[in-house]
């Protein structure tokens, strides 16, 4: 029913009652835009139907077919009224009494904007205004506003109205006094400047603006300006106007420029998407003043109106994506979180003979470690635990050798790539000229020779060091710490005929996981200044003295995204498995290093004889894979997201693919063999 009478023109016409409840006028409102998008009758392309409301009515002149449908509609409506007083009078009677009846402020200062400056109070009004149906029984014109546009295309006929149809759009306003919706922007104004104006002077923003961009208090004159330009409009006082709006935009013009330098201190500060989320919020209420007064202030504002209102129509429809919501103030964290990892990605390439020696020693260190580490695993399963404490105590076990890893200055191979991936992303910003692009194929020679390097350094000293305890435990014990039956379940397991390659690529995706929480996390400790609180906070001054503390303050802002990564990588090596199974999801890890420890334990415990079958090559191919899929996986979903989080679109992918196969053409060494000198 609704439909077909937003259809029928007849019966809108007879509908406009200006005495009718409010909701019933604003959802009659609602029903003269919707007939406005549907297809025209037939009757409609030509002439005038005849019904009662239009008898004796001439044929009516049709907009272009080129003009949008609603715009060709609405030119047929207005002609329709024109020719039939009592009807235009009963329509614009309805437009003038809802005008009257609602809150324009909150469509002016309200429409785009959160009530609060936190992202996930806005998340959650987004998902409500998704979900939930909005009602035409309200008095806020922002509701009906969305009510009204609910359609993305709105934006773009309302555009199109010629100045033509603008002009007899003022039948519409017949009714409504002349000052009233300019009362209601000078009232939309003070709402926007007083939230500006506080967001300015809190703690959180200003303290990250630049002080020059404060020295003349723009933030706190704001206020004032605005109110002298508001005298001076109310009355009409042309002769001081100029001056007062020429010193209220420069002070806009100096709160835009304080806020763009918040993030210019956000590598000293920290990034929080709360916070950059209020950034964004302040610079659209600035431009939102911008726009009010550009129609305050022309001498024929119809224009200047409608694109105000097209503009509200696409920030109603933009803040109702969460989508969007998200990939914007959560791509600002993700770059800082990729250049936190590109820094430390830089220690993990090798570009020359001494680098690379050094990496192959630190991946040896690394090997010997992960050796203990693979013992203790066989521990852990041997008593038998649950399956989430078997989880959590393998997790433990993980991540307690690769701290010591770490405070070793030794390395694991595979955590390398979610490291060098942002730091070679940087890279692709200078491949426009050739020599921007040799320097990036350079690069990924370097980088790819660096994975090389610490897999080879794992893998030479971990699997020799686990076949040494077993043999040392024959001579000793007459039997080896991994017995048959641990070494058989192990040949099973890791076939490559089984799903350890999809476990492996598992595997990659906990390895990226790992960096994007150490970025955050030490993203989060530079926010809440916790190296400055070590340093300097009374009580641990008065514990440690004031040179400890310092050297503690150091330690941790160089270290904390280290142990964040070792952690959150064994623990969900761990227990992301046990987890899973409890959801029914039978999937393991496949880690190469740990992996190649398990074999070499498995062949100390068959003997020699083991080369000679099948099982155990089958697990050697699955080990070479599970390598290639943790540092592959690990490395394109970091690599992807250095790209995005940096805006990087690589348009010229065959040229740079070229250029790296004619490398490998040329020089397949250097992927492999550091250059000489």
């Amino acid at each position: 029913m609704f439909r077909r009478q937003g259809w029928d023109l007849t019966a809108l016409l007879n509908a406009a009652h200006p005495q009718a409840p409010l909701a019933e006028r604003n959802l009659w409102l609602v029903r003269l835009i919707e007939w406005l998008r549907h297809a025209p009758l037939k009757d409609e392309r030509a002439t005038t139907p005849a019904t009662p409301a239009t008898e004796g009515a001439v044929a009516a002149p049709v907009a272009a077919p080129s003009a949008p449908l609603p715009v060709r509609r609405l030119k047929y409506l207005l002609h329709l009224l024109e020719r039939h007083p009592e009807h235009a009078k009963a329509f614009a009677e309805v437009i003038a009494s809802v005008w009257a009846d609602v809150d324009a402020i909150s469509l002016f200062a309200e429409v785009g904007f959160a009530p609060r400056m936190a992202l996930w109070n806005e998340f959650l009004g987004r998902l409500r205004r998704r979900v939930l149906p909005l009602s035409a029984d309200t008095k806020d014109l922002s509701e009906l506003f969305e009510l009204l546009f609910p359609h993305e295309d709105d934006e773009q006929w309302i555009n199109a109205v010629d100045d033509e149809l603008l002009q007899r759009l003022g039948l519409l306003f017949a009714g409504a006094p002349e000052g009233d919706w300019r009362e209601e922007m000078r009232a939309a104004i003070t709402v926007l400047v007083s939230s500006v104006r506080s967001a300015g002077l809190s703690g959180a923003l200003r303290v990250r603006m630049d002080p020059q961009r404060l020295a003349r208090r723009p933030f706190r004159n704001l206020a004032t300006a605005w109110e002298q330009v508001e005298h001076a409009l109310v009355e009409h006082d042309h002769a001081t106007l100029p001056a007062r709006l020429q010193y209220l935009r420069g002070l806009l013009d100096e709160c835009r420029a304080a806020v763009r330098s918040v993030p210019d201190h956000l590598e000293e500060h920290g990034v929080s998407v709360d916070l950059m989320f209020g950034v964004e919020q302040m610079q659209a209420r600035l431009r939102r003043v911008e726009d009010l007064l550009a129609v305050l202030l022309a001498e024929h504002p119809q224009r200047e109106l409608l694109r105000l209102v097209a503009s509200l129509v696409a920030v109603v429809h933009e803040r109702r994506s969460i989508r969007t919501l998200f990939a914007r103030h959560y791509s600002l964290l993700a770059r800082k979180v990729a250049e936190r990892s590109a820094e430390t990605g830089e220690h993990y390439i090798t570009r020359n003979r001494e680098e690379y020696g050094d990496m192959l020693r630190r991946a040896g260190g690394g090997g010997l470690v992960i050796a203990g580490t693979t013992f203790m695993k066989f521990a852990i399963m041997a008593i038998g635990l649950s399956a989430f404490w078997g989880g959590f105590w393998a997790g433990v076990n993980y991540a307690v050798s690769f701290v010591v890893i770490l405070l070793l200055h030794w390395t694991v191979a595979t955590k390398q790539p979610a490291m060098t991936a942002p730091a070679l992303a940087d890279k692709l910003r200078h491949i426009d000229s050739e020599a921007g692009l040799a320097a990036f194929v350079d690069e990924v020679a370097h980088l790819f020779r660096s994975q090389t390097a610490g897999i080879i350094g794992n893998l030479a000293l971990a699997a020799p060091m686990v076949l040494a305890v077993q043999l040392a435990a024959w001579l000793s014990l007459g039997k080896p710490l991994v017995g048959t039956h641990e070494a058989e379940h192990v040949l099973h397991s890791l076939t490559v005929l089984g799903p350890s390659l999809f476990f492996a690529a598992f595997t990659g995706v906990l390895l990226f996981g790992s960096s994007l929480i150490a970025g955050w996390v030490e993203n989060w400790f530079v926010f809440h200044r916790l190296d400055s609180a070590i340093a300097w906070n009374p009580r641990i001054v008065a514990t440690l003295g004031a040179g400890r503390a310092a050297r503690w303050s150091r330690w941790w802002r160089d270290n904390i995204s280290g142990l964040t990564a070792n952690i959150s990588l064994g623990l969900m090596l761990g227990l992301v498995p046990a987890l899973l199974g409890f959801f029914g999801l039978p999937i393991e890890v496949r880690h190469v290093t740990l992996s190649t420890g398990q074999l070499a334990a498995a062949a100390g415990a068959l003997g020699w004889d083991v080369l000679k079958h099948w099982p155990f090559w089958l697990c050697v191919i699955s080990i070479l894979g599970t390598g290639v899929l943790n540092v592959g996986v690990s490395f394109f979903l970091a690599f992807k997201v250095a790209l995005r989080s940096r805006g990087i679109r690589l348009a010229d992918q065959k040229r740079v693919r070229r250029a790296i196969w004619a490398r490998m053409r040329r020089q397949p060494l250097s992927f492999l063999v550091p250059p000489k000198g």
